[in-house]
């Protein structure tokens, strides 16, 4: 006997049932309509969005994932929907799993392997689940499992066991680069090794500062792909299984890392835009590459008709930046204003003059120009009602080379943990599109351009230096011997651990940025503040 199966690859709004219901409902209909099947699978807590943190902690909002869990059994009882839910049950919470089926919930499968690691908190909120959970539909013993499970082979044995013949998995896996290929490789192995046919279902869309891929599969019994939706788009995928062999369907292509970051920038400044009401975006336009990419992002996420750029030169701006910028907002068609700063730098010059005789002139000075431009665009973004995007990259979000309340005012970080070499990888692959940076921003040295002559190399190690270390450092806990005897200066590790340690105060209180790699400023890496560790 066929069975027909739906993954809804669906984009929650955290918080807000109401619209989530909605959005199921509307979509449990139109796939009634176009293309009747028998079982539609939905994401992990597809309900309440995910992670709603601490709103799992008031009980009107699990009482009222109650309730429209039951109105949503009603919607097309003669379709069997699995949908993930918050559940309180027994003096418990639970991250749950509902099968409804004929109007109600006729299973519920609870969440047994709690993630309490780099993003995840669950242990925080829910209890793990002890059992299994097996349906019948058409002749067809399916199992559940939720995100985690799946990854521990000992789950999907016991499921097998429990007398499941096919297995579906509802999921919000975040997004980090590669995860894709990372998840596959794992579940493909976990399907061979128990010889069951895996219908794995992933959430999409931003989150604060986390995004979700989608990029939902099936996996035969031997761990092959039969079906792969697309990452980073809502849409329902349909899978057929004659008996337990599901039937080869479509398959996006497999996904290439550069292509699939850029994607997820998109995504998540999209959401984080949109699901926090603003109207558009803003940004300060520099002329150098770092604001070249966030415009870019920005504009194919928004729309150049959403998008606003401001160039604010001062007297060391070199007249290149100030071309190349007004070059790259023409070719992407946004809003383009050059405001100088030169008036109120000389302002505040003035005000301080006094108070700052007989002292040499240093970074204070640099620095009252990068605020007189937050000033310029927070402005700007108070007015229009426009979210102001912050351009600074992991490199420098990593070493503090960024100015408090200045080139870091804003209110969302697109490129906070992307390293400055990748950022000029994503540049190339984006003008590889459609060529909308100019190439000179890509080639020139990069510099803050508030002192004369000034580049980056002044204060840095170059970035082909400066990343690797960072990357073993931030992202994989070395020690600075460990980075010495991997061949690298000892001087430079030296300065960039010390640098590291000296920002987190600034890290503190930057605008929240997209996480893209498994170790992001953040959730995944929490470090004190105030602390007398020194990694050097």
């Amino acid at each position: 006997m066929t069975l027909k199966i739906a993954l809804v690859q669906t984009n929650s709004l955290v918080g807000n049932i109401a619209v989530n219901f909605n959005k199921i409902t509307e979509i449990v209909i139109k796939t009634r309509q176009q293309s009747p099947v028998d079982l539609m699978v939905f994401p992990e807590l597809v309900l309440t969005g995910y992670p709603p943190e601490d709103l799992l902690l008031r009980h009107d909002f699990i009482a009222h994932t109650h309730s429209v869990l039951d109105e949503l059994a009603k919607i097309a009882p003669e379709i069997t929907l699995v949908v993930g839910f918050p559940d309180f049950f027994d003096g418990k919470r639970y991250n749950s799993a509902a099968v409804l089926c004929n109007g109600r919930v006729v299973s519920c499968y609870r969440k047994q392997k709690l993630p309490n690691y780099g993003v995840f908190d669950e242990q925080r909120y829910f209890s793990a689940g002890t059992d299994t959970c097996v349906f019948e539909l058409k002749n067809h013993s399916i199992g559940v499992a939720i995100c985690e499970d799946i990854w521990h082979g000992d789950i999907v044995n016991a499921t097998k066991a429990a007398g499941a013949q096919l297995l579906v998995t509802l999921n919000a896996s975040p997004f980090h680069s590669g995860k894709a290929q990372k998840r596959e490789a794992i579940i493909s192995a976990n399907a061979k090794a128990a010889q069951l046919p895996i219908v794995y279902v992933n959430m999409v869309g931003g989150q604060d500062e986390l995004v979700f891929d989608g990029a939902s599969f099936v996996m035969n019994k031997q761990g092959d792909v039969v079906l792969r939706a697309q990452e980073f788009v809502e849409e329902v995928r349909v899978i057929e299984f004659d008996g337990v062999e599901p039937i080869p369907a479509y398959c996006a292509p497999p996904y290439s890392p550069l292509s699939s970051d850029y994607a997820a920038l998109v995504c998540a400044t999209r959401d984080y835009v949109y699901k926090n009401g603003f109207k558009g975006a803003i940004l300060g336009l520099s002329g150098g590459i770092d604001s070249a990419l966030v415009l870019a992002i920005a504009v194919d996420a928004l729309g150049a008709e959403n998008v606003q750029a401001v160039s604010m030169p001062s007297r060391y701006t070199h007249a290149m930046s100030n071309d190349d910028a007004k070059t790259q907002a023409q070719t992407l068609g946004v809003t383009y204003h050059s405001i100088s700063i030169e008036p109120a730098v000389n302002a505040f010059s003035a005000m301080l003059e006094s108070t700052f005789e007989h002292t040499q002139h240093d970074t204070t000075e640099e620095n009252i120009q990068a605020r007189c431009r937050g000033v310029v665009l927070m402005a700007m973004s108070n007015k229009q009602g426009k979210l102001l995007l912050t351009t600074g990259n992991k490199s420098e979000m990593s070493v503090g080379y960024a100015t408090l309340y200045g080139d870091m005012a804003g209110g969302f970080a697109p490129i906070k943990d992307v390293p400055k070499l990748l950022v000029y990888a994503l540049a190339r692959y984006r003008n590889q599109l459609s060529p909308v940076i100019p190439e000179r921003v890509m080639t020139r040295p990069p510099s803050a351009e508030l002192a004369p002559n000034q580049c980056d190399a002044d204060s840095l190690p170059p970035y082909d230096i400066l990343d690797p270390i960072l990357q073993r450092y931030v992202e994989e806990d070395q020690s600075a011997q460990q980075i010495i005897d991997a061949g690298f200066d000892a001087q430079a590790v030296a300065r960039a651990i010390s640098l590291v340690d000296r920002s987190e105060y600034k890290r503190r209180q930057s605008a929240l940025g997209i996480r893209m790699s498994e170790r992001a400023f953040g959730r995944d890496r929490r470090y004190p503040i105030t602390s007398g560790y020194r990694g050097a």
